[in-house]
């Protein structure tokens, strides 16, 4: 099974980092895991007057903050998962990879980094599960 693990860095991505490492009966090796985050876009007015290069080294920096604990997490756990890092909103982000990729589960936690997203199921979750016809198991 191809499964995305959308990873945002925050305490709820712990959480479903967890269960998973907890949970190995279900998410063995036999599975491909592929975690995902999604660093949001620099305005258009500011990234028209920096270099491409400078804003894809931005961006790989801001991705690697979260992708680099979460590596070694995996990995003091046993778990092997390629990791990327795309551009966006991160529910379309989400999506669009998860759809594009063949993917057969989606994993992330149920809120994320946002003040409202504490409120309520986070606005990124909510955008993931309406938009996305693959299926979501949301980790609280």
């Amino acid at each position: 099974m191809k499964i995305l693990i959308a990873v945002d860095g925050s305490e709820y991505t712990q959480r479903m980092l967890d269960f998973v490492t907890s949970h190995r009966k279900l998410f063995d090796e036999s599975h491909e895991y592929t975690v995902l985050t999604a660093v949001p876009a620099v305005p258009p007015r500011a990234s028209s007057i920096i270099d491409k290069e400078t804003l894809a080294g931005y961006y790989a920096e801001e991705a690697e903050k979260v992708l680099k604990p979460i590596r070694e997490y995996l990995a003091t756990h046993s778990l092997k998962a390629s990791v990327a890092h795309k551009v966006g909103p991160p529910g379309e982000v989400i999506s669009k990879t998860a759809t594009a990729g063949g993917y057969e589960l989606i994993l992330m936690g149920s809120h994320g980094h946002s003040a409202l997203g504490k409120l309520v199921m986070g606005s990124v979750t909510t955008n993931v599960l309406a938009h996305c016809g693959v299926p979501v198991l949301l980790v609280r």
